[in-house]
């Protein structure tokens, strides 16, 4: 069996993609066609750029165990005021699953101003941190990602089926103010660098970077992941989580070839507070996102495309009857892939 191609944040030669044989789907293939590929796209493919690019992101790490906050710690501290400002606290027991549903409008921008908005709508099921699904459908276009706590994968119509490299990891979209369980997991361990006014705002801030290690795994000959780092900017006078901004910098070659940096920066507003029994859930937001490619290969010093989206959230159901383990089961193919990865390098460790 092919090994499937890895979920990227970045985008590729959609046009090219569709249409290769699966087999001519794999991690070569893929790269020749992106690094081949300019940086400014064809209107008609802005649509799955945006899928691609703003679709489901993930964390830049997977969330820890909770575990006793020690309140010495300034960026603990800060994640104790979220809990209280949130309510979160009042989840921990008593909500064992969360479905949230809302709308988007995303929107490719120019210099001369943004091109047509597409429009959107997308549901959500999370079990865990690490355990989810989300369907997300823009403009006729059908985006599918799940995680079961082991590996993550998202289906598209036009590429199929692609795995996560390097285990599960939260969705972004999670983080923006929709799960405060998952944002108190996710930076209960991230340093606190300072403070700074955001829009106005005054704002504690916390880093979370991914180690080495976990970019290693992210990594492979052809492609290297250098860093994913991630702000979170919270309120000084409400306590809530009103800003994010994560960076992910990768280097990609191919044999004989100039080496490629791709560099993706998402800048996300969250806003509009809401009490869902008991518990503060941001029902709106912004982000906007810059995908800057860099490099000897690349004959313009620097090119940059930019990308917005503004989410609004219509629903948030606890504990959602019916919903177990089973539904976040992944396809087929990347089951057999992750099972065919675990062997080999179990006989490459022997």
């Amino acid at each position: 069996m092919d090994r499937l191609a890895p979920l990227s944040e970045e985008p590729i030669d959609e046009e090219d993609a569709k249409k290769a044989s699966r087999k001519d789907r794999s991690w070569r293939n893929w790269l020749k066609i992106q690094l081949q590929f300019p940086l400014f796209f064809p209107k008609k493919s802005g649509i799955k750029i945006l899928l691609a690019v703003m679709g489901c992101p993930l964390s830049p790490v997977s969330a820890l165990p909770r575990s006793p906050l020690d309140v010495e710690s300034q960026g603990q501290y800060i994640i104790q005021q979220y809990c209280a400002a949130t309510g979160c606290k009042k989840m921990e027991g008593r909500v064992k699953s969360v479905y949230a549903a809302g709308k988007v409008r995303m929107t490719m921008v120019e210099d001369a101003g943004p091109l047509t908005a597409q429009r959107g709508c997308f549901v959500m099921w999370q079990m865990s941190p690490d355990m989810w699904l989300v369907e997300l459908v823009v403009a006729g276009q059908k985006v599918v990602a799940g995680s079961d706590g082991k590996l993550a994968w998202r289906h598209t119509p036009w590429l199929g089926v692609h795995a996560a490299k390097g285990g599960s990891r939260p969705l972004r979209r999670s983080l923006q103010g929709l799960d405060p369980i998952t944002v108190a997991a996710v930076f209960s361990p991230a340093q606190f660098i300072g403070e700074k006014k955001m829009e106005e705002e005054d704002c504690f801030v916390l880093k979370l970077a991914a180690d080495h290690s976990v970019l290693a795994d992210r990594s492979d000959s052809t492609a290297e992941t250098i860093k994913h780092v991630m702000f979170a900017y919270f309120s000084q006078r409400s306590g809530f989580l009103v800003y994010l901004e994560d960076s992910q910098l990768t280097r990609i070659q191919s044999p004989g070839a100039q080496p490629t940096y791709w560099e993706t920066t998402i800048r996300s507003r969250m806003e509009d507070y809401r009490n869902v029994e008991g518990v503060m859930i941001a029902h709106s937001g912004h982000s906007s996102v810059s995908l800057t490619r860099f490099g000897d290969g690349v004959k313009v010093n620097l090119l940059v495309t930019r990308m917005e989206e503004v989410w609004t959230i219509d629903d948030v159901v606890f504990n959602v009857p019916g919903l177990s383990v089973d539904c976040f089961i992944p396809p087929e193919e990347v089951r057999l892939t992750f099972t065919d990865d675990l062997l080999c390098r179990s006989s490459s460790n022997r």
